[in-house]
């Protein structure tokens, strides 16, 4: 978990990054941008917008041979020491993106590169490196009193509530490539910004796999529990599944299996299912892990607890209690109609 809101910006270096293929260049700026309260307020919020409206995927710096030829890594590893060397530092960073700005698709735009203080992660005060940058310009209109007139001039610039590409170092877990949060509206270069320029990988911690579990476990009721049973099992099956994880501290298969597959035939198959589809979730190996509770309640939100039948009705099982949609929700098969029915037991109806 993350919390964003009392951090300080210490020092923003500001250089503009163009497409080397089209000649356009490199500008880099002499020194570090003076930032005044106004400012800091509004960049904060530009800078930090898409990352809580974003869910917590976890990333951290790679490289094949070893973490210490990794550009970026050891640019932020040095700012991170001594802060003193952030503007130097940073045009380091836009020079190596500028390096791999060589696709045509690629945009030209300013690069920020940001020294915070005070970001919280995990409870703990932390101080961090945010890499920003900005390519879309947007027309915008000013107005400007002229004689008797108010006349209108068009203008262009960025619009500060969208971030084009950004990425968040928390000075954590260094050993292993640190912490890493990273947004890209743009999805015709990810590659350029997530692999290339800042050479990131999946963290592999308990959110990563919490998220994963669940993501397969939707796939399993979709491919196994949905044609072996029907759609009320498919939905109480996953029901079953974010309730294990939520309150659980801690994941272990056979438990899991265990308490949330009501039909036992289905263990064997779950089994093989994870044996086929388990490393396209990075999970094949994983029996066991501290659970992510952030991770389980947004898998909780997305997932759609709804039976939509061939009569244009839905039935909507918004259920804490998995338990509650098998005594209040019944299916049966009525001979006379040659038709399936629902029957559902209520108190009242409640009122819009």
């Amino acid at each position: 978990m993350f919390n964003l809101y009392s951090a300080q910006i210490e020092s923003l270096s500001l250089h503009r990054v163009g497409n080397k293929t089209k000649n356009e260049g490199i500008f880099l700026s002499e020194e570090p941008h003076i930032v005044n309260d106004e400012i800091a307020g509004l960049l904060k919020e530009y800078f930090f917008r898409p990352f809580r409206e974003k869910e917590e995927n976890y990333y951290r710096f790679f490289h094949e041979a070893d973490l210490e030829f990794h550009e970026i890594y050891s640019a932020v590893s040095e700012l991170l020491i001594d802060p003193s060397k952030a503007h130097t530092l940073s045009k380091k960073v836009a020079q190596h993106l500028f390096d791999q700005s060589n696709h045509p698709h690629i945009k030209s735009g300013e690069l920020y590169v940001v020294h915070f203080s005070n970001l919280l992660l995990d409870n703990e005060k932390v101080d961090g490196v945010g890499i920003f940058k900005s390519e879309l310009k947007h027309d915008f209109l000013q107005f400007e009193e002229k004689g008797t007139n108010l006349e209108i001039r068009i203008e262009q610039g960025i619009n500060i509530n969208k971030l084009d590409k950004g990425c968040l170092v928390f000075n954590s877990k260094k050993e292993e490539g640190y912490k890493v949060l990273s947004v890209d509206s743009n999805r015709y270069d990810a590659k350029y910004w997530l692999e290339d320029f800042l050479g990131l990988i999946p963290l592999e911690d308990e959110n990563f796999y919490t998220k994963n579990y669940l993501k397969f476990c939707q796939n399993f009721a979709k491919d196994v529990v949905l044609p072996a049973e029907d759609k009320q099992q498919e939905v109480l099956f996953m029901n079953r599944a974010v309730n294990h994880f939520a309150k659980n501290d801690n994941f272990e298969e056979t438990r899991f299996l265990n308490e949330v597959l009501d039909n036992p035939e289905l263990i064997p198959e779950f089994k093989h299912y994870k044996v086929e589809k388990g490393p396209k979730f990075s999970i094949e190996d994983v029996s066991s892990f501290d659970i992510a509770n952030k991770a389980v309640s947004d898998t909780r939100k997305k997932i759609k607890n709804v039976i939509n039948l061939d009569t244009n009705i839905q039935i909507k099982m918004d259920f804490i209690n998995p338990e509650s949609a098998e005594k209040f929700v019944e299916k049966g098969w009525d001979e006379e109609r040659q038709m399936y029915y629902y029957l559902v037991y209520f108190n009242k109806e409640q009122k819009s």
